[in-house]
Order: C-alpha cells, then structure tokens, then sequence
C-alpha cells in the first residue's frame, strides 16, 4: 500500500531479460540507504510495485534489483523502461506514516496519454486521455496516481481529464519531463471503484 507522495527519483542502471519475454531484472539506483531496503521489500516504481529481490551499493550509491514480469510489462509503461530511465520512487506505507496523498496500491490500471501541455509561472497543467473503460472513474476534484503520483483532478470530460502541477511537484519527481504523446501509468481511486461497483449492483 502506497499513498502517492515520491520519496525518491531512481534511474534504471540495467534491464536483464531472465525468461524468454516472460520477466525482466531491473536494476534501480537510488538514494535510499541500502540497510533500510529488505529482500521482499515493495517499491512503487512510477506507479508499479515490485518486489526487492537483491541490493547492493555502487559507487557509494545504492542499487537495487526488481523483476518485471510479462503482464507488468503489457499493461504498464514498464515495457519502455531502459537503462537511463527516471522513475517515481515510493516506499510502502508503514503504520504511523503520514497518509499525505490517497491510497494508491500500486496496481495499474491502465496507461494514459498526454494530450496537451500548458507551462504557467512556475506550474504545469496537462490534459490526459483515460481509457475510454477507466474513465468512468476519473470525475473532477477526485484523485487519481499518475506515474505513481497523487493528484488531484482539476476537470474530466467524457475520456479527457487534467491536471494542475505544482512548483514542488514538478520539482522532486519525473512530471516534468512529460510531452504531448508521454505515456503515464494510470491508477484510478480504489474508492472510485468500489462506489462504481456498489452502483452496478443495485
């Protein structure tokens, strides 16, 4: 369980292809100290948990190693990743943390697709279009996790919804590196889910 607040920016140092297409070693640098990450241990990776299965340190940088399986990379923008690639960095939530976005699993939904950009005084604001199945979900001032980020639906109109990003976000994660044509990873709001669910059964 995660709440959408990035504790770290990675970059991916080596993918490893382990099983004829079917699973995928991620090698992650990062600036978490290498004595706080457990073997099994859960890390968001623009959105997507995977599990820790080796560390190390490098460099005097820590690394660590995930496996990326086949359904991962179809449904998510894992299939993109390369060596190089930047990637929103959350930790699992511990009891006691601070709940400061939503609560966000970490399972993808689905990929969405920058539309437009408009650059403000030091904000950004970004129109996405949802898959035409996720997009009941999506409504305005409700949350959604983008590349693993909580934020806050600014407007939603039938598929296309936006976003408005603020100076810190923009600063300490990936956000600003999006273009018309980016692809994000798309995770509805788990109680958007269950309220559509309850609906369909009454």
């Amino acid at each position: 369980m995660f709440t959408g607040i990035i504790t770290d920016v990675g970059e991916i140092v080596a993918v490893t292809p382990r099983v004829e297409g079917q699973l995928h070693r991620l090698r992650v640098r990062c600036r978490y100290e290498r004595a706080g990450i457990a073997d099994g241990a859960s890390i968001a990776h623009n959105g997507v948990c995977l599990t820790v299965v080796e560390t190390g340190v490098d460099e005097g940088r820590t690394w660590y190693a995930v496996d990326a399986a086949a359904e991962t990379m179809r449904l998510t923008t894992a299939r993109d990743w390369c060596a190089g690639t930047r990637l929103n960095l959350e930790r699992a939530l511990k009891i006691g943390d601070e709940l400061g976005g939503h609560i966000v699993t970490g399972h993808v939904d689905g990929v969405a697709e920058v539309i437009a950009r408009t650059d403000l005084p030091d904000m950004a604001r970004f129109e996405l279009r949802a898959p035409r199945a996720l997009s009941r979900f999506i409504a305005a001032k409700g949350s959604v996790a983008l590349d693993g980020v909580s934020l806050t639906v600014n407007t939603a109109e039938d598929d296309v919804f936006s976003v408005l990003i603020i100076p810190h976000t923009l600063a300490v994660t990936t956000l600003n590196s999006w273009r018309v044509g980016s692809a994000i990873n798309l995770e509805i709001d788990l109680m958007a889910r269950y309220a559509a669910r309850l609906t369909e059964m009454k």
